[in-house]
């Protein structure tokens, strides 16, 4: 049983005030997100409007607490890292750094640059709108936060996404529900 199948089995085995509670459960998953979570919901027999609200509410919480982890734990590494910098005595600079492993160079190197390629090319506001067509907002939220971005501005951009793409996908599922009654 996947995923979905079981979010959508305890959908329909909890009271009517529990279910966008789960709804909004399912939203914090990568893969499933704010726009699955109102689909399941809606066919779970969720008003439309009260499946997106609860699809939107899990998704961006997941997503903030992402960014403010992140976010932090760069700013402590960064912190760290100069904390570290020792001043010789005839007042030169030395840095302690260690030489990446073998095994950071290849595929994570290139999806980095590949990442940051597109965030230099679009800005956040398209890697947050356009995110969501390669990557869960999750991934996308908190590469952004490691990258530097200000958390305010990732959450904003961010949130304006999960609405935009729950709301498109409510409208979608609730007009192919509609026609198939």
């Amino acid at each position: 049983m996947n995923l979905i199948e079981i979010f959508q089995d305890l959908v329909a085995q909890v009271p009517a005030l529990v279910q966008p509670l789960i709804v909004a459960a399912a939203g914090a998953v990568p893969f499933i997100e704010g726009e699955g979570a109102a689909a399941i919901g809606i066919i779970g027999g969720i008003h439309p409007a009260i499946a997106a609200v609860a699809g939107i509410v899990g998704n961006f919480v997941c997503v903030a607490v992402l960014v403010l982890l992140t976010a932090r734990t760069r700013v402590a590494v960064v912190t760290r890292t100069r904390e570290r910098r020792l001043v010789a005595a005839g007042g030169t600079e030395i840095t302690e750094t260690a030489a990446p492993a073998d095994g950071d160079r290849g595929r994570g190197t290139a999806r980095k640059a590949k990442f940051q390629r597109a965030l230099e090319r679009y800005g956040v506001p398209g890697v947050s709108l356009l995110g969501p067509l390669l990557l869960p907002t999750q991934f996308t939220a908190t590469l952004l936060a490691g990258a530097g971005v200000r958390p305010a501005r990732i959450l904003f951009w961010q949130g304006l996404a999960i609405v935009a793409w729950t709301t498109l996908l409510t409208f979608v599922v609730s007009g192919a529900m509609s026609a198939v009654h």
